[in-house]
């Protein structure tokens, strides 16, 4: 019996069952059988086959990471065999194939321990100087990161102080957390402090930098302390012994003084910390005042400039300014950052013109190679509203986060969804925890949003006679991304015209070919993104939508693109034969049986074919009839929060409920389908007559 090396609980071994995916296990077996689901190991580069990569764990298993589990491109993996990764087992089957999932962590620095698991199926851990894993120029260099560390930090000789890069700094600290030695204690404090942007030309020298406390974790070795400053962030270790946490009473959020030895560790910047001491009171306050006053000059846009002339966009120019700013600052504050959007090619293309404004100032902020992965995610949605199901995925992850491995809550940015009333019981649960949002979409949005986020960017808030056909929230979105990063500003230019599906502005259409993407560009990385956007729809696809959009040689949308248009035309070409016009209040309306007349799981979805059927006929509405649902595509002139009344009013047994406000949709009992279509039908009649 022994304890768990992250929590503590008493256990067999040296991981309790609720941590086990937090460690990195060394497999010694001899059997697939012994591994064990859904641990992590470190493996090596076994070879390459078209639809995958083998890995070996271990010197006698050999199992197979799928290339849809790869975040990236099979051919643009840069591993050759031998190669060390870190693979998670995600089933052992009975023939004995091992299915392995790719690990974002693929450093020892960033589990929370190692564990050997032995030939018999034991748990011990690593012994002293057993960790060959590092890179030859690492060997000089002291292991920070593994439990096989001495007790007690080597004290590094004294270097000449360092010249303090700002004017000002906290004095000595009114209370002491556990300094390694005296002697350290006395060393950092009589030097000047530095800061984190500076470190890089400090390397082996002895250092203070004062700031503030992002994050902590507790690996088999080392505690892991994240500290931001007004430049920059960095990783600080510090150790007491095997899997004990030094500097207990520090925790996120603390100001402090803390010093150390800088040292490179596998490419990334990171301090062995020799002393570390919370301020308080003037001189808390002294560090607090700067690191505020850094981040809100650094978070605030210099360049205040819209991608092109357009009044929706001059409309709402302060709430992108501010949007801007409240991304830029979640950055600057080492938050986390969830982009939440609808899984469309508005959706799509928006979120990823705040991915690429974005993650280059991660890179700059952070000195871990990963980051970009760890403080940025996209998670697509099923439809435009931020529900409780939703938020109740988003507050289960991030306290998970919070509590396992003392994250900070993220910034939570909507695009191309939540504008609408129907997001507002999702709002009130990220409330209770004081988990700051905002909202970027072209809907047409109900006023209730404004006090339910920090900011809103929608036309329609600004001037309810906005021509909302003439903006997306790809248009939105790509205007706050050129604010949140102005260096990226010319990668975006071409995204407004490629969100548009009807006639695309003329003045969009000019920048997009101004940049180089000609209409045939525009159509075809707009068709490719919608059709990724339909596989696999909750996941981000970073890497894909990427190289879909900002590709320069276009071949992958191209090709994409064509996938596309075949689908798209043999499903028309079903519906049409079966698609009714019916005369109503003497105005011709398409009728589909979404139900009856659409191949529900194949592409395209029922919305996206009812949008293009209306598209391309001459006619004012077009209604899809589902099991449950009713879709109306008009030119604007219907509010279907309207049309949900007067149907519910004339079948009051049916449930009508709208979902998504003016521009949503409505659900309604099953059992009621026919009567809800003749009401729906008569309404539409009475409101375009």
């Amino acid at each position: 019996m022994g304890n768990c090396i992250i929590c503590g609980k008493p256990v067999d071994g040296w991981v309790c069952e609720f941590h086990q995916e937090d460690v990195a296990f060394e497999f010694e077996g001899t059997s697939p059988s012994e591994l064990v689901p859904p641990r992590y190991y470190r493996g090596t580069v076994d070879g390459y086959a078209d639809f995958g990569l083998f890995v070996d764990i271990g010197d006698h298993v050999t199992g197979l990471l799928h290339r849809s589990e790869l975040d990236s491109r099979l051919e643009s993996l840069d591993l050759e065999p031998g190669d060390s990764v870190y693979v998670q087992v995600l089933d052992v089957r009975d023939n004995g194939n091992v299915d392995l999932g790719w690990s974002i962590r693929q450093e020892p620095r960033e589990f929370r321990g190692e564990i050997i698991q032995t030939a018999d199926g034991e748990q011990v851990l690593p012994e002293e100087g057993s960790n060959d894993t590092d890179d030859a120029d690492d060997s000089a260099e002291p292991e920070v990161e593994s439990e096989t560390d001495t007790a007690q930090p080597t004290t590094a000789p004294s270097p000449s102080p360092v010249e303090s890069t700002s004017e000002g700094g906290a004095g000595a600290a009114t209370t002491t957390a556990q300094p390694a030695t005296d002697e350290a204690a006395d060393a950092t404090a009589e030097l000047n402090r530095t800061t984190v942007d500076a470190i890089g030309d400090q390397v082996g020298t002895l250092v203070r930098l004062e700031g503030e406390i992002a994050s902590v974790r507790q690996t088999s070795g080392p505690t892991v302390f994240e500290l931001s400053d007004e430049t920059g962030t960095v990783e600080c270790a510090a150790f007491e012994e095997a899997g004990v946490r030094a500097y207990p009473s520090v925790e996120t959020g603390d100001m402090v003084s803390l010093g150390g030895e800088v040292e490179r560790r596998r490419g990334d910047l990171q301090v062995e910390t020799e002393a570390l001491e919370i301020l308080e009171g003037e001189e808390e306050a002294t560090v607090e005042a700067r690191l505020d006053a850094a981040i809100e000059q650094e978070a605030r846009p210099t360049i205040v400039a819209p991608l092109a002339e357009d009044e929706s966009v001059a409309a709402v120019e302060d709430d992108v300014v501010e949007a801007a700013t409240t991304i830029r600052r979640a950055v600057m504050e080492a938050r986390p950052i969830v982009v939440r959007h609808s899984a469309t090619a508005d959706g799509y293309i928006a979120g990823a013109a705040i991915e690429r404004a974005v993650l280059p100032l991660i890179d700059e902020k952070h000195t871990r190679d990963d980051a970009v992965y760890h403080y940025f995610e996209r998670r697509p949605l099923e439809g435009h509203v931020y529900d409780m199901d939703a938020a109740t995925g988003d507050v289960t992850s991030m306290l998970e986060a919070r509590d396992r491995h003392d994250e900070q809550l993220p910034l939570v940015v909507l695009t191309d969804a939540g504008a609408t009333r129907d997001s507002l019981d999702g709002y009130d649960l990220l409330d209770i925890y004081g988990v700051d949002r905002l909202v970027i979409d072209d809907s047409r949005a109900d006023t209730e949003i404004v006090d339910a986020v920090s900011v809103a960017v929608s036309p329609s808030l600004a001037d309810d006679e906005v021509d909302l056909s003439t903006v997306t929230s790809s248009v939105l979105a790509a205007n706050v991304a050129a604010h949140v990063n102005d260096d990226v500003r010319g990668d975006l230019e071409h995204l407004p015209a490629v969100s548009f599906w009807g006639d695309v502005p003329e003045v969009y259409a000019e920048l997009a070919a101004s940049a180089g993407y000609d209409e045939t560009a525009q159509s075809e990385r707009r068709e490719a993104v919608s059709l990724e956007a339909y596989y696999q729809s909750y996941k981000d696809k970073r890497e894909l939508i990427a190289d879909l959009l900002f590709d320069d040689d276009g071949d992958l949308a191209a090709h994409v693109s064509e996938q596309f248009r075949d689908k798209l035309e043999t499903e028309l070409e079903a519906a049409r034969v079966n698609l009714t016009t019916e005369e109503v209040g003497g105005t011709a309306v398409n009728v589909l049986d979404t139900a009856a007349f659409t191949h529900r799981f194949n592409f395209p979805t029922a919305i996206l074919l009812l949008e293009e059927l209306h598209r391309r006929d001459d006619v004012v509405v077009t209604l899809g009839v589902d099991e449950d649902e009713l879709h109306v595509r008009d030119g604007d002139a219907i509010d279907v929060r309207e049309l949900g009344e007067a149907v519910r009013e004339a079948v009051p047994s049916a449930g009508v409920h709208v979902v998504g406000g003016r521009d949503g949709y409505l659900t309604f009992l099953s059992g009621e389908r026919d009567a809800v279509r003749e009401a729906a039908l008569e309404a539409v009649g009475e409101r375009l007559n």
